[in-house]
C-alpha cells in the first residue's frame, strides 16, 4: 500500500497475516519439538558418549593404553600425575573440557571396564545406577 504522507510502516493487516502464519507453524512443530525433550537428552548423552571414545582412542594411538579408572576422564584434558604415565602426550590435550551428561552429572568411566577396554555410563535423570524410562543409564557399549 502506497501511503502518500511519507510514512512508512506495516498495516494492522499485514501484521495480523503474519501473526498468524507464526501461529500456525508454531501449532505444527512446537508440540512436535516440546513433546520429546528426554528423548533428545538421551540423544546428546549418545554424541556426548562419542566425542569422549574418539577423545580416548586419540589417548590410545598416542601412548599406547587408555587413561585408568583412578586417572579418569580428566586424563583427557590434562596430563595425569597419577598412574601410568604417558609418553606422547598431546599439547592441550584430548578434550577442551570433560562435559557433564545432559542432566548435569558426571559420566561414570571404567577402564577396563566389564564391557571392553573402557565403559562410559550416564546414569540418566536420577544420576543413580539402574532404572527405567526416563532414568534408564545411558551406556556406551549399548548406544545407538
Amino acid at each position: 500500500m502506497r501511503r502518500t504522507n511519507g510514512e512508512e510502516g506495516f498495516t494492522l493487516v499485514e501484521i495480523m497475516v503474519v501473526v498468524v502464519i507464526l501461529a500456525l507453524l508454531a501449532g505444527i512443530i512446537l508440540p512436535k519439538i516440546m513433546g520429546r525433550p528426554e528423548e533428545a537428552r538421551r540423544t546428546t548423552a549418545n554424541v556426548q558418549m562419542k566425542e569422549i571414545e574418539a577423545a580416548l582412542n586419540l589417548f590410545k594411538i598416542d601412548n599406547g593404553f587408555y587413561p585408568s579408572t583412578e586417572q579418569g576422564l580428566a586424563a583427557l584434558v590434562t596430563k595425569p600425575a597419577t598412574g601410568e604415565q604417558p609418553k606422547q602426550y598431546k599439547d592441550g590435550g584430548y578434550l577442551h573440557k570433560v562435559p557433564k551428561d545432559p542432566w548435569g552429572n558426571d559420566f561414570v568411566y571404567l577402564s577396563p571396564g566389564p564391557h571392553g577396554e573402557f565403559d562410559l555410563v550416564s546414569y540418566g535423570a536420577d544420576g543413580v545406577e539402574g532404572g527405567e524410562g526416563k532414568n534408564a543409564d545411558v551406556e556406551s557399549w549399548n548406544a545407538q
